[in-house]
């Protein structure tokens, strides 16, 4: 756009310089002068003119191109990223499913060790239970004797 902008400065500049040159060694009458004035005014604008629909007419290709190059690339993006996205669900729903089968092996086995070692729901048989109770009431006996003060322990 820069270039272009010089080039019409140094032709706007190159036809007023001409015009006067021309008119200072000008060996026509004054009405021939002004009438090549006249055409050489109109030749530059009819320059300008050319050159200006030329810019125009490039500047609008080079954005029509920009703008279709930007909407294609637009569209291979968004469609790169649904395929991804579809990929990122199906490995989803497939660990899901991996899972789960997984789950119910596990309860599988868990339900069979309960059964075949007498358990009551809770990973214990019931002795083991009571022993766990009464380790507990000791340690909370031992605790108290330990901490608490002369009166508690004669009542203990």
């Amino acid at each position: 756009m820069a270039k272009s902008g010089s080039t019409f400065l140094a032709l706007l500049t190159g036809a007023a310089i001409g015009a006067g040159l021309g008119m200072l060694y000008a060996p026509e009458s004054g009405e021939e002068t002004r009438r090549k004035l006249g055409e050489n005014a109109r030749r530059t604008q009819d320059d300008l003119n050319r050159r200006y629909k030329e810019t125009s007419s490039n500047l609008s290709q080079k954005a029509r191109q920009a703008k279709s190059d930007f909407e294609q690339r637009l569209e291979e993006t968004l469609s790169s990223a649904s395929y991804k996205a579809d990929d990122i669900l199906s490995s989803l729903e497939s660990k899901l499913e991996e899972l789960k089968r997984q789950n119910a092996r596990f309860q599988k086995d868990r339900d069979d060790s309960r059964v075949a070692s007498g358990s009551n729901g809770t990973g214990k048989s019931k002795s083991s239970k009571n022993d766990d109770i009464d380790d507990s009431v000791a340690s909370k006996k031992n605790k108290k004797g330990a901490s608490g003060s002369a009166s508690d322990n004669a009542v203990a």
